[in-house]
């Protein structure tokens, strides 16, 4: 009977997402606030809650945060990582200032203590590299000037995590000074372990793995990348990370085969964990923190802009791609649930989870509005406070005026 219970509750779930899938495919739209509200109305609390399949969803949901972080690593080669290391860092370092500080101090004027304001600032700093990459796509933005900057500041977003999940891992465990250094110390030690295998073996490994039959290509990859997270976990450093290490080492032709075939599964497993985030949040708890997390999303949403915007100006891109590259950051998504989930398990404040829930279905809908017209709305307010031609003609040539506009006369696409 429960067997049954389980079958019936576990198929709902997966044929009620695939639906939602469908009305945000045709609306163009992230599906992500879509699965979340999901989770909220079966959840506890909810209009239906479903306990028979409620471990089930959480192992899936360890899964689909793996499969993520792996799939984020394919899309990136060791040498690649180095190279935005090197060139990039002052855009990460500006990017971490401008958009963890202001969790960190919401937290702080909270009261909740400062393991909670580390959490917080994480789930504030990271965007969404799954719902910007579907929105450059859906705007036919991958071959703008512009998006090299937006890879590279995602990029070193998803190097910090292999540094800062260990930290808060640490933290909310309640571990002592000496046992966080230690665990520190062996992600730092484990993660540049695997850059360096994968910048001078990487062909090897590659070539190791690779298969013509995709069967054995999908078993050989999902297998070692679970036995990876796994001991990643044992050593006290987090499963994700080591899956997105995986990813990395992973190059060429067995990285595209390996996308190909993990897609449609990191797609449903993802979905799973962002209901599993739904289900254990109470949606009696998010309205006392709604106005907090829209204030949270307002200063951060601004932020984000002001990042992207430095950080292509730094890069020489004309002024309409400085405001498409800002407005492209504002998303977040599957990283901010990621680092509250490990906050709500580990108990540290009951308020983390409704909050965090609230705060990225309010910026996983504006996202990709700000994607679309930040750059239009700039654009205009511009138009209303330049001068007249003559005027313009007659002012000093400087860097953000008559050239800024002669550039985007000349290519106003934004175009390499």
């Amino acid at each position: 009977m429960h067997s049954a219970l389980f079958l019936i509750e576990f198929g709902a779930i997966i044929l009620g997402l695939g639906l939602l899938g469908r009305v945000a495919g045709r609306l163009k739209f992230s599906p992500i606030p879509l699965y979340l509200l999901a989770g909220l109305a079966f959840g506890t609390g909810g209009i239906l809650p479903l306990p028979a399949s409620e471990e089930f969803v959480a192992i899936g949901a360890e899964i689909g945060v793996i499969l993520l972080l792996l799939m984020l690593g394919l899309e990136y080669t060791a040498s690649d990582l180095v190279s935005n290391l090197k060139t990039q860092y002052p855009a990460g370092l500006v990017d971490f200032t401008l958009n963890a500080v202001p969790g960190a101090v919401a937290a702080l004027l909270m009261g909740w203590g400062p393991v909670a304001a580390v959490v917080l600032a994480g789930v504030t700093w990271i965007s969404s590299s799954g719902v910007i990459a579907k929105v450059m796509g859906d705007l036919g933005r991958v071959g703008n000037r512009e998006t090299p900057v937006i890879l590279s500041i995602l990029v070193l977003e998803d190097l910090a995590m292999a540094v800062y999940l260990p930290i808060i891992t640490a933290l909310l465990a309640g571990v002592s000074l000496a046992a966080g250094s230690a665990t520190l110390a062996v992600a730092l030690g484990v993660a540049g372990a695997v850059l360096f295998v994968a910048v001078r073996y990487g062909r090897h490994i590659s070539r190791f793995v690779s298969s013509d039959d995709p069967e054995k290509l999908l078993l050989v990859v999902l297998g070692l990348t679970l036995l990876v997270a796994g001991i990643a976990q044992q050593l006290q450093v987090s499963a994700a990370v080591g899956a997105f290490l995986v990813g990395i080492a992973l190059s060429g032709e067995v990285a595209e085969g390996t996308h190909t075939l993990l897609s449609p599964l990191r797609d449903l497993f993802a979905a799973v964990f962002f209901v599993f985030f739904g289900l254990h949040t109470d949606p009696a708890s998010i309205p006392p923190v709604l106005l907090p997390a829209l204030a949270l999303a307002v200063v951060t949403a601004g932020t984000k802009i002001a990042t992207g915007y430095w950080a292509a100006k730094r890069a020489g891109i004309g002024v309409k791609g400085r405001w498409r590259a800002g407005g492209t950051l504002v998303a977040r998504g599957e990283f901010s649930i990621v680092i509250a989930g490990l906050a709500v398990t580990a108990g540290i404040e009951p308020a983390m989870g409704p909050l965090a829930t609230a705060y990225v279905l309010i910026l996983v809908v504006i996202g990709p509005l700000t994607a679309r017209y930040t750059e239009p709305v700039a654009a205009w307010i511009g138009r209303r406070r330049t001068p007249p031609e003559p005027l313009l003609a007659a002012l000093p040539s400087q860097p953000g005026s008559r050239e800024d506009l002669k550039e985007q006369a000349q290519d106003p696409a934004g175009r390499a």
